[in-house]
């Protein structure tokens, strides 16, 4: 026979599993694409997107889901790392520069080579040097949590930008890693709050 006081510890025991599942690693779907595009220097009369701009990267991400967290991996050969500016736009039109630089800040080196910019990563990637291999923190206040409850729908764009004259290279590739909610999780949550809900005693009018 159930008591009050066993349906209470019920409710606390479902709790705890729920917020322990919401907590460990979420589902992560990973997008990814070649494509091998040229980066033209702003010197360039050929440029298709105006002088500097690299033809769009496109990932048409083919599945509904809400953003709970979103990481991107780029890889890049370029001889002057500092030259680029790199953009993300979401399909809701979202647009964030990861990591643009002041001309005081110049450093020398080259590529993005397995790179992922991260919210959460230790290090910044005004901080870093090339070719920045790991995780880095996009430059604030441009963080990737602004996609955050977005739908994964549509298409992603990587749009990259020379700034200056003479270096040259290429995006070989870039990659969206999106964490959604975890189903399972969000409904066991959902189920111990009503149950915590239900089992609030009435008062008396």
């Amino acid at each position: 026979m159930y008591t009050r006081n066993s349906c209470a510890a019920f409710v606390a025991i479902l709790i705890v599993a729920s917020l322990s599942s919401l907590a460990r690693a979420a589902p992560v779907r990973i997008y990814r694409a070649d494509f091998n595009s040229p980066i033209p220097s702003p010197d360039d009369p050929e440029s298709p997107y105006g002088r500097g701009w690299m033809t769009d990267a496109i990932i048409d991400v083919p599945d509904h889901f809400t953003v709970r967290d979103l990481d991107v991996g780029i890889n890049v050969t370029h001889t002057s790392a500092f030259d680029l500016q790199i953009f993300l736009q979401s399909p809701a039109g979202t647009n964030l520069c990861l990591n643009m630089y002041n001309f005081d800040e110049f450093f020398e080196g080259a590529d993005y080579a397995d790179t992922v910019f991260d919210d959460e990563a230790l290090t910044a990637i005004e901080h870093g040097l090339p070719p920045f291999n790991g995780r880095f923190k996009p430059r604030a206040p441009n963080l990737l949590d602004a996609f955050d409850g977005e739908d994964t729908f549509g298409q992603w764009r990587l749009r990259i930008y020379d700034a200056y004259i003479y270096d040259t290279g290429q995006l070989k590739n870039f990659k969206l890693f999106i964490t959604i909610p975890e189903p399972t999780s969000l409904s066991l949550f959902i189920l111990a709050a009503g149950l915590i809900t239900l089992r609030k005693p009435r008062t008396g009018s």
